[in-house]
């Protein structure tokens, strides 16, 4: 979705203003007296960023002008007479902000709008620097704070404590403070002095462009304003049961099954029912709770959604039913192994060796017990996503804890079998699990651009079992232009960090207003967690970029860092191909390390299958140090915009440079 002018000046505003009124936290009064300030009273060259996802921080305003300079503004509807704010000194040279009311004094340093844009303008420079040339750059930046309810004398009173001596003789022009009545009054010169510079020398329309990447609305954002596109099929499956209340669909990848899981959970929530939806990936559960939100009728239901992972929901059944003795049994060997004298990797090797078994078969044959206790929750409906990944076992745990005449849905795609499960559904335990008749069918691919379906067809007829295989054809809504950028970059193992950190510098180059896209919708997957956190730790060096990600060796850190993994973070994401599974991006970047095994093998075709098709272009690229898929790369070469044996064109090098001399390094 390209960014618009959003009003009859022909601003760019965004999100458009249109759409305010559905923002999932809207703008508070005194955030729109402010925008309606901006709006009428700046040039209509100015454009207005409101709460963007500037690299990881999220100011309320930010103001870019091509030719003139940068603001960012910080709005805080405070009111001085309801509360003292005042700074404090509370150890050597180090001052903060507090509040007092009825008596009792407060810290308010994390909501300390001074230092928040200070640390915007800082974070604004850094990504900047080498075009901004020296600290004489920082002019171009202004950061202002706004008290719609108090006046501006009160709010400079609290901001003197918090510049230096240097700061308070130019704070008037680059760091300006105001109150209600020059809002009132419409008096730009003291809101935002620097909007009555016709241009500036250090603003140029190429660093504009760059700073829009970090700008502008990332795909996540706009989508969550939006209901789930449901097709017919897809919406008689979200809204009918069968006759039993057992259901299985079938459908390739991009075909709309999480789409019909999620529609039904929001369905069935909203008319009070309880509904757990169960993943076996950790990850995505948060893609889930966000689809499911999208459809809600009213905020409160969301409050009979319960969303886990499997082995989770196993653990907290135990614990709340009275197995929980019997859960921590199961484990007492590896809290040995943890607490003894080995060394670590022989640690890492005999726990992963005893921890298979246990995850498997152990623990869902308590949970299977366990859901018969009459202390064991129930459910209305039970719904499961990815169900290729679940054993027949773990199925007839959750069967256990459904309520009478209660449904349960599961949705698979044998393609995608990357733990190689799928087998273990033969008739007979489908039956026995419950189901009886044909599969349910989505077909089509409402994700994949048409260019990435046929690529990904081509190397799951190539190297996938025949028996697992199934393949979507392109929807009719792909008949649409849909631009998508596909590359294959083939390299030796010693060259794939740089090729893969150089891929991701490159899509940075894609996102702005002309695709809609922002930097926060990047996406890097790899299949090695030790090769991922070393790309991971080279993007660290440019102070100019910001990651998530769920790389980690202790396997603890791995399902903290997977739990707080989502697409709303406002920073360039980096998992597993295993973690990203059921996710989707249009700015993908993907490593292929190793390619041997239906299971991996499998990986890399659920890996293709991750790309989201847009009006305004995807972009895939694949960085492969496997040479078993050297010559399936070749053929990207009639589908790409560069040969596929290259690691990179003669023209992209350089601007890969570019892009490296633009955002500064760390001084380690």
């Amino acid at each position: 979705m390209r960014c618009e002018e959003n009003n009859a000046t022909g601003r760019i505003i965004e999100p458009p203003l249109h759409e305010l009124h559905r923002l999932p936290a809207p703008l508070e009064a005194g955030e729109q007296t402010v925008l309606n300030f901006f709006d009428r009273n700046l040039d209509p060259t100015w454009e207005i960023y409101i709460q963007p996802h500037l690299n990881g921080l999220r100011p309320d305003f930010v103001l870019l002008n091509p030719t003139v300079g940068i603001a960012v503004f910080e709005v805080k509807n405070w009111s001085f007479d309801a509360v003292r704010y005042f700074s404090k000194e509370v150890s050597a040279k180090k001052v903060e902000l507090w509040g007092s009311s009825n008596g009792k004094e407060f810290s308010k340093e994390t909501d300390n709008p001074f230092r928040k844009v200070a640390l915007y303008k800082e974070r604004i420079f850094n990504i900047y620097c080498p075009r901004l040339q020296q600290k004489a750059g920082f002019a171009a930046i202004t950061g202002g704070v706004i008290f719609p309810s108090a006046t501006r004398a009160q709010g400079l009173e609290l901001q003197r404590s918090f510049l230096g001596r240097r700061e308070r003789e130019a704070a008037g022009v680059y760091l300006p403070v105001c109150g209600r009545e020059e809002l009132s009054s419409n008096d730009l010169s003291k809101v935002f002095p620097g909007a009555c510079r016709a241009k500036s020398s250090l603003m140029t329309p190429a660093l504009a462009d760059d700073l829009r990447g970090w700008l502008v609305e990332p795909d996540y954002s706009k989508e969550q304003r939006e209901p789930l596109p449901l097709d017919s099929q897809q919406r008689r499956l979200a809204e009918t049961r069968t006759a039993s209340g057992f259901r299985r669909i079938k459908g390739p990848a991009g075909s709309g099954k999480s789409l019909v899981l999620a529609a039904k959970a929001a369905r069935l929530a909203s008319e009070g029912k309880s509904v757990l939806v169960v993943t076996y990936n950790i990850t995505l559960w948060h893609y889930l709770r966000d689809m499911i939100r999208r459809n809600i009728s009213h905020r409160d239901a969301m409050r009979n959604v319960e969303l886990t992972h499997f082995h989770d929901w196993c653990k907290d059944l135990c614990m709340a039913a009275g197995a929980g003795a019997a859960y921590s049994e199961l484990f007492a060997e590896i809290h040995k192994i943890e607490a003894s004298n080995l060394p670590e990797n022989e640690k890492r090797k005999t726990i992963s060796e005893l921890l298979g078994p246990i995850l498997e078969r152990d623990v869902p044959r308590l949970a299977r017990e366990t859901a018969l206790s009459k202390d064991a929750p129930r459910y209305d409906a039970i719904l499961v996503d990815e169900a290729q990944d679940y054993l027949p076992l773990w199925w007839a745990a959750l069967k256990n804890c459904r309520a009478e005449g209660g449904e349960m849905v599961l949705v698979a795609d044998t393609t995608q079998d990357i733990y190689d499960k799928a087998g273990s559904w033969t008739d007979d335990a489908m039956s026995g699990a419950g189901f009886t008749g044909d599969w349910a069918r989505l077909e089509g691919s409402y994700r994949l651009p048409r260019e990435a379906l046929q690529a990904a067809h081509d190397f799951a007829l190539e190297f996938l079992p025949k028996e697992k295989i199934d393949l979507a054809e392109a929807s009719q809504g792909s008949l649409e232009v849909e631009p998508c950028t596909l590359r294959w970059i083939q390299c030796s193992p010693a060259d794939a960090k740089k090729q893969c950190v150089d891929a991701i510098l490159a899509l940075m180059r894609e996102t702005g207003l002309k695709s809609g896209a922002a930097n926060a919708d990047i996406t890097f997957i790899c299949n090695e967690i030790a090769f991922g956190r070393s790309v991971t730790d080279e993007l660290d060096t440019y102070s100019g970029i910001r990651t998530i990600h769920t790389f980690d060796g202790s396997r603890m850190e791995q399902v903290r860092k997977k739990m707080a993994f989502w697409k709303g973070d406002a920073r360039i994401k980096a998992t597993t191909l295993h973690s990203f599974k059921g996710w989707e991006s249009r700015l993908l970047v993907v490593h292929v390390g190793h390619a041997i095994g239906d299971d991996s093998l499998a990986s890399v075709y659920a890996a293709l299958t991750r790309l989201k098709r847009s009006p305004a272009g995807s972009w895939l690229t694949v960085v492969c140090s496997a040479p078993e898929l050297e010559a399936y790369g070749r053929s990207w070469s009639k589908r790409s915009v560069s040969d596929g044996s290259q690691n990179m064109t003669a023209e992209e090098n350089p601007l890969i440079e570019q892009m490296r001399k633009k955002l500064s390094f760390k001084q380690h």
